[in-house]
């Protein structure tokens, strides 16, 4: 005999299963596993996506249970993507750096600063957004992100 709930072998003349507790015979409403055995919460999860750019966003959409979870698959295409425009605002700063002269350096040196600086801050700002379950959307990324997700 099987449990009607979450369909555990039961004991012969056993009264609750054991391992969900429902009383045999009575069909009840399926008990949710804690989120502990699941993994992470959704909204860590989403976080976690912008931890280490396009690595953990890749993690993030290969994962189980993660993949099919619209909330978290955007937050770690949106991350991919923002990673991507990351390195190639450094590539193409990098290639204008080289061409400039030599007297323009430290005040390109100074815009460099400024904008890792504000990449920075939205990449905490992402991180905390995904954790409070917002799905902020960058203006162009965001997009992308959504119809990816």
């Amino acid at each position: 005999m099987h449990c009607v709930s979450c369909g555990a072998e039961l004991g012969e003349g056993s009264g609750f299963c054991a391992k969900c507790g429902a009383r045999v015979g009575v069909a009840s409403e399926p008990r949710s596993v804690p989120a502990a055995n699941n993994g992470l919460q959704s909204n860590v999860a989403g976080g976690l996506c912008y931890l280490a750019g396009f690595i953990t966003g890749i993690f993030f959409l290969v994962a189980e249970p993660y993949k099919r979870d619209h909330f978290v698959r955007f937050h770690a295409f949106q991350a991919i993507f923002l990673s991507i425009a990351w390195v190639a605002f450094y590539f193409a700063f990098g290639v204008l750096l080289s061409v400039l002269p030599g007297m323009f350096w430290r005040m390109s040196w100074m815009l460099e600063s400024v904008v890792g600086f504000g990449f920075f801050c939205l990449w905490l700002f992402l991180m905390f957004k995904a954790y409070n379950r917002e799905e902020f959307k960058l203006p162009v990324i965001g997009d992308l992100a959504a119809k990816q997700a």
